[in-house]
């Protein structure tokens, strides 16, 4: 009996598959077909965000003409050498950035086993202002605890100043950039003046020229002091936080030379 319920739901199965994959066939070009016309407008779509991008390529060049090539070029030329600037101070300060923790546990593990000697060792292998600011007071170890902290805080003046180098000429860039597209709006008012002392006539078609000189020159400093704003806050914050690990790590030096001289006794 449980051999012919088999062999009927077989049956069964075979007769109602049949059907369905006649339909799944049917339905297939359908789908095909719908499948096609998405990827038709996806083909089409993506025509249009490339045309998109190069006629905003041709506008930004075409205006960047119209405003005039004297205050344009220079204004491009404030954001070369102002990004130029931002990226070298970019890359100095990742170089210079070091785990320091990491650093102050070598430092004390190599001062406990093998006293000063192997922690200059360690500090002259690390790179950065912080190994090399726990060099200058590890060097200066035989004369004493004060003079190793004058000597830490002086050099970390110094270190400083090497961190901050190069950003007040990025400071000026930004002053400049604004500054000559202010210029280049004077001009071509004055220009737009011009025009209408030779026509004798205030027509738009007759200023238009020197209005659109002096708004392209203006928009353009601005965009490019702007940018150069948000790279200069951003080197100042890695400054900022390079800075406070120079301090936390300087005080955690001395806890630790205090350490190894109590030890000692």
């Amino acid at each position: 009996m449980k051999k012919v319920f088999a062999l009927l739901s077989i049956v069964a199965i075979f007769n109602l598959g049949i059907p369905v994959y006649v339909a799944a066939q049917e339905q297939q070009p359908a789908a095909t077909e719908q499948v096609s016309e998405p990827a038709a407008v996806e083909e089409t779509a993506e025509a249009e965000v490339v045309t998109e991008e190069v006629g905003i390529h041709k506008v930004l060049k075409q205006k960047f003409i119209e405003g005039g090539a004297g205050f344009m070029a220079l204004i491009a030329l404030c954001l070369i050498f102002g990004l130029a600037l931002c990226i070298e101070r970019i890359i100095y300060l990742s170089l210079s950035s070091t785990n320091t923790k990491n650093l102050l546990k070598n430092v004390e593990k190599a001062l406990n086993e093998g006293g000063v000697e192997a922690a200059l060792e360690v500090c002259r292998n690390t790179r950065g202002p912080v190994a090399s600011i726990f060099y200058q007071g590890l060097s200066r170890y035989d004369e004493g605890v004060d003079v190793i902290e004058k000597s830490v805080s002086s050099y970390g003046g110094v270190q400083l100043g090497s961190l901050e180098k190069n950003l007040s000429w990025i400071t000026l860039f930004i002053s400049i950039a604004p500054s000559l597209g202010f210029m280049g709006t004077v001009i071509g008012m004055i220009q737009a003046f011009d025009k209408i002392q030779q026509v004798g006539d205030i027509s738009a078609t007759v200023v238009a020229a020197g209005i659109k000189v002096a708004l392209l020159t203006t928009l353009f400093g601005l965009v490019v002091a702007i940018i150069l704003q948000i790279f200069y806050n951003y080197i100042l914050s890695m400054v900022e936080n390079l800075v406070n690990k120079m301090e936390d790590a300087s005080i955690s030096l001395l806890d630790i030379i205090v350490k190894y001289n109590a030890s000692k006794k």
